[in-house]
């Protein structure tokens, strides 16, 4: 069963979610440290890890998929967000600088279209991080969580994928190494946890995240479509969740 977008936004409003943002946020920050004048697309449900980058980006948008809805995102600001088919997303041929998905692949599976849109509005020098949840991690059994629930995978099955869709797997990057505790006290050691875990088990991260570049040296026939425009900045109103 897919999480709806408001399902997810109350796990993050909870305090394991909170300290779930902020590792995920954490790893992110370090793996993409500046985002001046960028194009950023959150994708799937990433509207908890985008907050860093709005300052400085050119723009920052997030695409939620119709299979989980959508809701208001900032909360405390006008809407940035839209609801779209992962297969048919509404931006211009290569505009979007940095790609985030999460909370997407371990519900859908792989779908070859999805790939194939995120090839097509991807820059030639851009980067996407797909993250998904570690197969042999600890938070893939945590039905509590979002990340226990639907398909997780190995390192080694996201990057054979990417491969096989025309993008080049640049490095590969886990975080969440504290066990899924539902206690509070316990998961307020998480930064132990985290670094402790980096040191001596890296492979046991909870989350993988693959970084990954655009191999421009073949097509998908995407590249003929017409292009599209990007959502003014600020204005958008938020569609009806579905």
């Amino acid at each position: 069963m897919i999480p709806s977008a408001y399902h997810l936004r109350n796990f993050y409003k909870s305090l394991g979610g909170r300290i779930v943002r902020r590792l995920i946020r954490e790893r992110l920050t370090a793996m993409w440290p500046d985002a001046k004048h960028l194009r950023i697309l959150g994708a799937g449900y990433a509207a908890p890890y985008l907050k860093p980058y709005m300052d400085e980006s050119e723009r920052t948008i997030c695409a939620m998929f119709t299979g989980q809805g959508v809701h208001h995102w900032p909360d405390d600001g006008e809407n940035l967000t839209c609801l779209t088919d992962e297969a048919d997303l509404p931006f211009e041929t290569n505009s979007i600088d940095r790609i985030l998905l999460i909370h997407s692949l371990e519900f859908t599976g792989f779908l070859k279209p999805a790939f194939e849109e995120l090839w097509r509005v991807l820059k030639s020098n851009g980067r996407m991080i797909v993250v998904v949840p570690n197969r042999i991690g600890l938070w893939a059994r945590a039905d509590w969580t979002p990340f226990g629930r639907g398909t997780p995978y190995s390192s080694g099955q996201v990057e054979d994928f990417l491969r096989e869709n025309l993008f080049i797997p640049e490095r590969t990057e886990r975080a969440l190494f504290i066990p899924p505790f539902k206690s509070q006290t316990l998961l307020r050691s998480a930064g132990l946890w985290e670094n402790i875990g980096q040191k001596l088990c890296p492979a046991m991260g909870g989350l993988i995240f693959v970084e990954a570049s655009k191999q421009i040296y073949a097509g998908t026939g995407k590249m003929d479509r017409a292009p599209r425009s990007l959502p003014v900045k600020n204005t958008a109103s938020a569609p009806e969740p579905v």
